[in-house]
């Protein structure tokens, strides 16, 4: 397991404040903390659940999916590691805190995103206003730690310990900035396998905190994110699983969008074992997230705190390998990019429930402040708690009906010299020239999931404004783009609840759905434009 240098003496010092300032009648708090629940979040990086994530985590699914809530209707505001990962800690849409990739001129991370977003996050709000101590571990945002964005001794606020990974996620040979200070770790199991080393400092965290202030901890896991890096013990773990043939496995989207039906069919064998090979390496890397779980729920128990204490379960986004003859990437709208896993274990949360009810990670924030005792109206959040659903107290009558999905898409301002017919403007491309995103690969989606309905409804920002629709439904693997026989009053309306949420804010976005019973045509809802969209000559970094 990992090494632990440097961070129980800050741990320590750091606990005789909170002790100080939980002692000091003057900073208006009181034993009635000790009561307030503590909350864990757990994110994944690339988990997804439609094509059998969830598999190698047979200790996650009984210590906190069977032990709470499981939500199979769980999706991301974006299916992209930064953007995704800026939603849920800021609880709002892409269009509003605009993160729209992973570099830093996407706003990964950038002094822009500094200034504008990261003093209000909601673990910033836990902190500052909820008297919470805070503990961050592992992958932030992937231009965390880069020299122009402040490097690795800028400790984003909210945090009272900070042990943050610089960049994107690594197994091996990284540096973290533990509070502020580079620590540089290489390449022996025992001290430097990232994800034993996160599940160490999280046991620090636990012993060293304080007793008398509640606590929010996120760890956030490497797996199972390229390079796909198994520990040791596990590394000949699954040698016969393939990739699952899925009905929308290596089949050429022939209805859908251009970059979908640019992908060959059918795939060749070198393809096809790549990604067999690489489903293998993911999967291995999960059996290390499961020790993770099982360590820090049966640390909670042991110390007494697992029964007044939230843990979440989650991933930033979906993964696909195969499906319509896309080798390995996210970034696309279908259901295993966009879907996720969460489950949630907690105080008032029944044992062994599943919801159908639809929730964003744009509501992570809003639910864990809600949690907290905070005001979440005070916010300027997009999401919406679902600590009610949790509970027991609302009904999918009441619920939400929609979310919204969007996506800039990326491109290389030049052609690829081993894909030149395909020329400028693609980018993520493998080396039989199927490539994973473009420019017009900017798209935007109304994901429905109602009592009567589960549609999905998107337009791509491109020439033809290309148009798919999905009846989840009737085709669960979204085999049939029934976007031109699909009644034109539902397209109608599908496109101007789109616009509306495209330019929402705050509470608008919490406005009744098409399918929602409390639904009303509004035209002044109607746009002359998509508001969001941003240029989708942005290049490639």
């Amino acid at each position: 397991m990992g090494s632990n240098r440097s961070f129980l003496p800050i741990l320590s010092r750091c606990l005789l404040i909170c002790v100080t300032l939980w002692s000091d009648p003057s900073n208006g708090l009181s034993s009635k903390s000790t009561r307030r629940p503590n909350i864990v979040l757990i994110l994944t990086d690339d988990l997804d659940i439609a094509i059998g994530g969830l598999t190698p985590l047979p200790k996650t699914k009984k210590l906190i999916g069977d032990a709470g809530i499981s939500f199979t209707n769980a999706f991301v505001a974006s299916p992209l590691c930064c953007p995704s990962r800026a939603s849920i800690l800021t609880g709002k849409y892409p269009h509003n805190h605009h993160v729209v990739n992973n570099t830093l001129e996407g706003n990964c991370s950038s002094k822009a995103w500094q200034k504008s977003e990261e003093a209000a996050t909601f673990p910033a709000l836990l902190r500052a206003d909820a008297g919470y101590q805070t503990f961050f571990a592992g992958k932030y945002l992937n231009q965390y730690g880069h020299s122009e964005a402040g490097g690795v001794e800028h400790v984003p606020p909210g945090w009272s310990y900070w042990v943050g990974l610089e960049k994107n996620s690594k197994y091996y040979n990284y540096t973290l900035s533990v509070n502020g200070k580079a620590e540089d770790h290489g390449a022996d199991y025992r001290k430097d396998y990232l994800t034993d080393v996160l599940a160490n400092r999280s046991l620090d965290f636990l012993q060293y905190k304080s007793n008398y202030l509640p606590f929010f901890m996120m760890v956030s896991i490497p797996a199972p994110h390229s390079p796909w890096t198994a520990a040791p013990q596990y590394q000949n773990s699954f040698n016969t699983t393939k990739a699952p043939r899925d009905p929308n496995f290596n089949v050429h989207g022939k209805d859908k969008h251009w970059l979908i039906r640019q992908a060959k069919t059918p795939m060749s064998n070198s393809s096809v074992h790549f990604l067999d090979d690489a489903f293998r390496k993911r999967w291995r890397t999960l059996l290390s997230v499961d020790d993770l779980v099982e360590t820090i729920v049966k640390r909670l128990e042991v110390r007494g705190e697992l029964d007044n204490t939230y843990v979440f379960f989650t991933s930033d986004n979906g993964y696909h390998t195969g499906q319509f003859s896309l080798p390995l990437d996210k970034r696309q709208l279908y259901e295993f990019d966009i879907r996720v896993p969460l489950m949630v274990r907690g105080p008032n949360i029944k044992p062994n429930q599943t919801s159908r009810m639809l929730v964003a990670n744009i509501d992570l924030g809003p639910t864990i402040l809600d949690i907290a005792g905070h005001d979440v109206n005070k916010t300027n959040m997009d999401g919406m708690s679902f600590l009610p659903v949790m509970e027991g107290k609302v009904n999918s009558s009441t619920w939400r009906t929609d979310v919204l999905v969007e996506y800039q898409g990326e491109g290389s301002p030049v052609s690829d010299p081993a894909c030149p017919l395909l020329g400028p403007g693609v980018s993520e491309c493998f080396p039989d020239c199927v490539c994973e995103d473009s420019y017009n690969n900017t798209y935007a989606c109304v994901r429905t999931a109602a009592p009567s309905t589960d549609l999905q409804y998107c337009e791509f920002d491109d020439n033809e404004v290309f148009v798919e629709v999905y009846n989840v439904t009737a085709d669960p693997y979204q085999l049939t783009n029934i976007a031109k026989t699909i009644d034109q009053e539902v397209l109608e309306k599908m496109n101007h609840r789109l616009m509306m949420l495209q330019s929402c804010s705050g509470q608008t976005c919490r406005t009744p759905g098409v399918y929602d019973t409390r639904y009303k045509f509004d035209p002044r809802q109607m746009f002359s434009s998509h508001s969001w969209r941003p240029s989708r000559l942005r290049q490639k970094k």
